[in-house]
């Protein structure tokens, strides 16, 4: 395989597996490809497409099943790989609004541009900024001001008890 076809494996790879993932009623977060010794490790992160809530084991194998059988049709990854379908975990970095929407009602810890660190309760998510209840205040934080935003992992939550 040419270089510039391998670089753009990803892209292809995303293009096949788009159909499958948008079908189950989810989000295709990320595809890569590495090497792993002798084998490629082919990694597909899968996520709700908006809002609160989780994807199921089920759900998510039934989808790897659909996703196994796509890479199998079409051949695009050369040689013997292993795949790895999974959702993104809780301590992934909020970067994008989807991301924000899909943590509402969990805490965040946030640093500004500034320099600022704010933990709080997410209460509101838009396109262009996360509210937080930081100790019974919200406090609005523009997308653009935050430089680092990531969901605390609670033992537990307020909503468990």
């Amino acid at each position: 395989m040419s270089p510039a076809r391998r670089d753009d494996l990803p892209d292809r790879l995303r293009g096949a597996l788009g159909p499958v993932v948008d079908a189950a009623g989810l989000y295709l977060e990320e595809v890569s490809v590495a090497a792993a010794g002798r084998r490629k490790v082919v990694r597909v992160v899968l996520d709700l497409p908006d809002g609160p809530g989780g994807v199921d084991s089920d759900r998510l194998s039934e989808v790897s099943r659909g996703i196994s059988s796509v890479l199998d049709d079409v051949d695009l990854v050369e040689g013997a790989y292993t795949l790895e379908v999974s959702t993104p975990g809780a301590d992934r970095p909020l970067r994008e609004p989807r991301h924000f929407r899909r943590a509402v009602g969990r805490l965040v810890r946030a640093r500004t541009s500034d320099g600022r660190a704010v933990t709080g309760r997410l209460v509101e998510a838009d396109d262009v900024a996360a509210v937080l209840d930081v100790d019974g205040r919200r406090q609005e934080l523009p997308y653009a001001e935050l430089t680092d935003a990531r969901v605390e992992l609670e033992l537990n939550r307020p909503d468990q008890a």
